[in-house]
């Protein structure tokens, strides 16, 4: 087998070894078969809840295996056919196994870092928060360009996108803006994206000068119904205006629009779609989410570091910079990962500085750690 091969055969038995271990490949079967035996009994649905919950689970540790022992079968395909090609002085069918072990460095690379999204609500759907900070007018313009960008990663992954409520810019581009993103392990990959991301550019408003903006990013899990969280009604308070939308379907001829405020922590959430009973809806599940937020961090100690470091949008506190200007290049300042390719990463090619931060987080380094060890 020629070295490259080789080379790609021993990155698809790391990602088998560290798949196994997620899986815990030594029990899985007996699991499953607890599983079905749980499932066979006639009382199940007595309590619809926890049904639904242990079909869940269920689910997930048949989906393990099934990646796990696909990946190991088509490897071992792959290895006979190259031996098979080599024996026989097969010059094609070589090439094509070749090829085809390259692919699947790419798949159980992807799978081995699914298998990380094993949160408590990694596989939730998401709220995701964008607000423009420090710079004015360009932090405003900064906002909405990273909309798109979310926007765009989100629809290239197959994710459902739904604006929740946006709010202009007195000159250009957005002051805020919401979206509840649905899709397989939303929230797991866009939890790594909350904090401050920090353009650098020359002004595209008529100045000619290097400028500097800031903008928050903030994602949310979307709670499903199996996760109890009680708000107190006296605890928040609810009020209805009318929409300041940018215009089009989102703007609001009556005053449907619904904020709520929580009060004991400040939290605010507002929706602005077509009836007010809908944007009661959507807004006490944006907040009962932020509200679960908050206690994650609290039984999270990591998490909970993460949050109080991220501050205000401004300088000092980017967890992400991009400088179009004197240079192109974007950098994610916690696991130094970085790609001269902005325009790529603006369409929303965003997988790898994802994929990075997870992993990072999963082996367990803090950005002292990472810096320690540069």
């Amino acid at each position: 087998m020629r070295a490259e091969a080789q080379n790609n055969v021993d990155k698809i038995e790391k990602s088998l070894e560290l798949l196994g271990q997620r899986l815990n490949v030594g029990t899985a079967q007996h699991r499953l078969e607890e599983f079905n035996a749980r499932v066979e009994d006639p009382n199940l649905w007595d309590d619809p809840e926890a049904a639904q919950k242990l079909m869940r689970e269920r689910q997930a540790l048949v989906d393990a295996m099934e990646t796990y022992a696909s990946i190991k079968q088509e490897l071992s395909d792959q290895i006979e056919l190259i031996e098979l090609g080599e024996i026989e002085d097969d010059a094609e069918v070589v090439a094509e196994a070749e090829a085809a072990l390259k692919a699947l460095v790419d798949k159980a690379a992807k799978k081995e870092l699914e298998a990380l999204l094993d949160g408590e609500t990694d596989g939730n759907d998401s709220f995701l928060e964008i607000k423009a900070g420090a710079g004015g007018t360009e932090a405003c313009d900064w906002a909405q360009m990273l909309a798109r960008m979310y926007v765009r990663w989100a629809e290239s992954r197959g994710y459902e996108v739904e604006l929740q409520e946006e709010t202009p810019g007195a000159e250009a581009g957005i002051k805020s803006v919401t979206y509840q993103i649905r899709g397989k392990n939303a929230y797991g990959w866009l939890k790594s994206e909350s904090g401050t991301h920090r353009l650098v550019r020359i002004s595209p408003f008529g100045k000619g000068t290097r400028e500097t903006s800031f903008a928050a990013v903030g994602a949310y899990p979307v709670i499903d119904d199996n996760i109890e969280i009680t708000v107190n009604p006296a605890d928040i308070r609810i009020d209805t205006y009318r929409s300041s939308g940018a215009g089009g379907q989102h703007v609001n001829t009556t005053d449907s629009a619904v904020r709520i405020t929580h009060m004991p922590t400040g939290i605010v959430v507002t929706s602005s779609e077509k009836s007010q009973h809908q944007n009661r809806d959507i807004a006490m599940k944006a907040l009962k989410s932020r509200l679960y937020q908050l206690e994650l961090d609290r039984r999270n100690a990591e998490v909970n570091a993460l949050h109080e470091a991220k501050g205000d949008a401004g300088w000092g506190n980017q967890i992400r910079s991009y400088v179009m200007q004197p240079y192109q290049m974007v950098k994610d300042l916690r696991t130094s990962f970085e790609t001269a390719d902005i325009q790529g990463v603006l369409d929303g090619d965003l997988d790898d500085f994802m994929a990075a931060t997870l992993a990072m987080k999963v082996a367990g380094k803090s950005r002292a750690e990472a810096t320690a060890e540069d």
